[in-house]
């Protein structure tokens, strides 16, 4: 079982301390034995939003840029990157980039998003964000997977375009599907590395507008619907599937932690993201120094895709 962590620094103070807390931070991760690090993706967020209980995001290619120069083994995962917000050849090129400067240890999670505002700033059709979501798909697996393309796309076209260097990895970062939805989880089976569900929870879920999503019997429906139409499509080996992250109350232990990973892995699951609990960075410390002697060590090991 794999466990990932999203980094705890979604406030937005105007001083260089930021920069090194992420990167002291991610070397810290990585020494207690975490095996990725995530970011989120808001890069506009509705004040509502955020006073209902959202958060702010960094960049989230400048900020695993700095975990990727601060640290040598830990994945840089994005969870998720929204990515109707960008034009598919602006997150190719730096999905390339980010690939080939780190190493190879890119992981791409991507979803559709959920929050209209966000959608309405950034000029972007909120009603058709599944539809771009899927084109989006296929015009990255196109720049990525030759040196020379063709793609046309909706209101853009690429007619003998390059993105060079391609990705390290190959044929490209492992692509995770986000969202809880049917429509999502055929996206993952049709188009994916992984499928990404996640706990539907405070401010989001009240606005993710995707499927709920709030105990192990609708993970277990979601992960049979996957197997299912997989066969539907003659997809011999369904995509793995990593939790977006589980919930713990203030006061967690060890073995709680321990008992529902092991739950997830029952039901498939080769991976899952944990919360740092702490209201300053002391404490996120000492969250994450308690994963890596009470917990991580005593998780069974599944490769990260």
């Amino acid at each position: 079982m794999q466990i990932a962590t999203v980094l705890p620094f979604a406030f937005h103070q105007q001083d260089d301390s930021l920069a090194n807390l992420i990167a002291d931070f991610s070397v810290l991760l990585e020494k207690v034995g975490f095996d990725a690090v995530s970011v989120t993706d808001h890069p506009v967020p509705t004040g509502r939003w955020l006073d209902a209980g959202g958060h702010f995001a960094h960049d989230p290619f400048v900020e695993l840029s700095f975990v990727a120069a601060a640290t040598r083994r830990i994945k840089l995962q994005t969870g998720i990157l929204v990515l109707p917000y960008r034009n598919p050849f602006i997150t190719a090129r730096a999905v390339a980039t980010l690939d080939v400067f780190s190493g190879g240890r890119l992981v791409l999670g991507v979803g559709a998003g959920y929050l209209k505002g966000e959608y309405k700033a950034l000029g972007v059709d909120f009603d058709r964000r599944n539809e771009i979501m899927d084109e989006y798909l296929k015009a990255l697996k196109t720049a990525w997977t030759a040196d020379e393309f063709t793609f046309q796309g909706t209101g853009y076209q690429a007619l003998g375009n390059r993105i060079l260097p391609r990705p390290l990895q190959k044929p490209h970062p492992p692509l995770w599907i986000g969202g809880n939805s049917r429509r999502a989880i055929r996206r993952a089976a049709e188009l994916g590395d992984a499928w990404c569900p996640f706990f539907t929870q405070g401010a989001v879920s009240t606005t993710s507008r995707t499927a709920a999503l709030t105990d192990e019997v609708g993970l277990a429906e979601g992960i049979k619907y996957l197997h299912q139409h997989c066969e539907s499509i003659a997809r011999k080996q369904p995509p793995q599937v990593f939790v977006g992250g589980i919930s713990l109350p203030g006061d967690w232990n060890a073995q709680q932690v321990i008992d529902t990973l092991s739950s997830f892995a029952e039901l498939g699951v080769m991976g899952a993201g944990v919360p740092l609990k702490g209201s300053n960075i002391a404490e996120w410390r000492e969250s994450a120094d308690r994963y890596g002697s009470e917990v991580i060590p005593k998780l069974p090991k599944r490769k990260l895709a």
